[in-house]
């Protein structure tokens, strides 16, 4: 987002701003409109990959916004099975019999959807048989610093082999050097993002042809 001056805000200025005022469900639908008007604009959609959508769980547990989310999906150009919704562990948790409904809705339709910034939050592993997650974000605070702190690259691999062991791959986040990516690989982590594979841009970019680097890549494989 950026404001009236063209600067960019960063989201954790003003999300939990607008989660105090409860005006996430308004920010959550212009999202997944803006997303859906994308595919419809652009003649060049990407042919390759999944597309990853931040949601809150206040959204996720509000019967009307899901259902305005499978309106937008069923008129979508894009199969719903390249969508992947991402929830944060906290909101997860703390909205877990909603969310889990509306999860089961939308992933009849063939959506998936990833558990971010896991292993920030107090919750037990034990709720990743209970909620259906196709992905695990390991929160990019424990990778950014496993190579100096012991405890830090434990975390790091108790998440990715407990999220293997329960059927779910797992992503790092905040993956900003070489020495960094090659230890993640050497771990079996499937997926990684962060400065070392590709820093931040417009999204307009990704529906450019032969655009490149994507903020998403296997590093296991």
């Amino acid at each position: 987002m950026r404001d009236a001056r063209g600067n960019e805000i960063l989201p954790m200025a003003f999300l939990p701003a607008a989660e105090r005022y409860d005006v996430m469900v308004e920010i959550d639908s212009w999202v997944i409109r803006s997303a859906m008007h994308l595919f419809e604009e652009h003649e060049h959609v990407p042919g390759e990959g999944m597309f990853l959508i931040n949601l809150s769980g206040k959204s996720l547990g509000d019967a009307e916004f899901v259902d305005y989310v499978e309106q937008q999906l069923r008129n979508s150009r894009v199969s719903c099975d390249r969508i992947c919704f991402e929830i944060s562990e906290a909101s997860a948790i703390s909205n877990l019999r909603s969310i889990g409904e509306s999860m089961k809705r939308l992933r009849k339709l063939g959506c998936r959807f990833a558990l971010d910034d896991f292993g920030s939050g107090l919750s037990s592993f034990g709720y990743l048989k209970t909620l259906q997650i196709d992905y695990i974000k390991i929160d990019g605070g424990f990778v950014k610093d496993m190579m100096q702190d012991k405890i830090d690259a434990a975390m790091v691999r108790a998440i990715n082999e407990i999220g293997h062991v329960v059927g779910i791959k797992t992503i790092a986040e905040f993956i900003e050097t070489e020495e960094i990516l090659d230890t993640l690989c050497r771990l079996g982590v499937d997926y990684g993002q962060g400065h070392c594979i590709a820093t931040p841009r417009p999204v307009e970019e990704l529906f450019r042809p032969n655009a490149r680097q994507p903020s998403l890549t296997v590093i296991n494989s």
